[in-house]
């Protein structure tokens, strides 16, 4: 199986190229330079591993929730590169994406994703780690902070930024998370492992089917809203 995955729903670009079942990825803070950055990292992966587009078995992608424009920019280049290399696509939920980065890298099989979503909200979804796949138990959803869905017992591993941006927000509940790893992000590589078990079963979809994931339908604040936030 060869795939190329990549998200940009975060401040973070990145891409990652399965190989057969090694991994290969790149990444960068690109704060709003993920249109400039994507490209070019999925060019090199392909460059470096001696591949062109048409080689491979599909491309996957973060399909959100996250940044409005991120998830435009993901988008739009999984439906750009697999239009013109006739390549399946997959889509995977950003938040799932980091339930899998804290089982890769914590072993946390039970996790609360968490992103910052801006104008005083998360996105968030519970996940418990089921077979080689996750089951997903709460969202995705986005709320307040101080409405972040409690996992139902102990052991849970809060997983990604959102728990940087909004610290002390679980700090009420009864049973407390087993750990907080708010470094990790939806990161490709997880995006890529995700991916390939769903590609091998069929479940890659035509190029134009290729869309983001909106989970709240406005994306800014009015001026006064933004002033009232700010006063709060």
């Amino acid at each position: 199986m060869r795939l190329i995955a990549f998200d940009t729903a975060t401040e973070w670009c990145t891409a990652a190229l399965w190989l057969d079942g090694a991994l290969h990825w790149r990444e960068a803070r690109a704060g709003q330079r993920h249109s400039d950055l994507l490209v070019p990292m999925i060019m090199d992966l392909l460059a470096e591993a001696g591949l062109k587009l048409g080689q491979l078995d599909g491309l996957a992608y973060g399909m959100g929730p996250g940044s409005f424009t991120g998830l435009r920019i993901a988008c739009g280049v999984a439906q750009g590169l697999a239009l013109g290399s006739d390549l399946r696509v997959v889509g995977v939920s950003t938040l799932e994406a980091l339930a899998q980065e804290a089982w890769n890298q914590r072993r946390a099989d039970r996790v609360l994703a968490c992103l910052d979503a801006r104008m005083q909200e998360v996105y968030a979804g519970l996940y418990r780690r089921q077979d080689e796949g996750w089951l997903c138990q709460a969202g995705p959803l986005v709320c307040a902070p101080q409405d972040l869905p409690a996992p139902p017992a102990a052991g849970y591993t809060g997983a990604g930024p959102g728990f940087l941006a909004h610290a002390g927000m679980t700090s009420a509940w009864p049973v407390p998370l087993l750990a907080v790893a708010g470094e990790l992000i939806p990161h490709a590589r997880a995006i890529a492992h995700l991916a390939v078990p769903r590609l091998a079963r069929g479940e890659g979809l035509p190029a134009e089917a290729a869309e983001p994931l909106y989970i709240r339908d406005k994306v800014a604040l009015k001026i006064r809203e933004r002033a009232h936030t700010s006063m709060a």
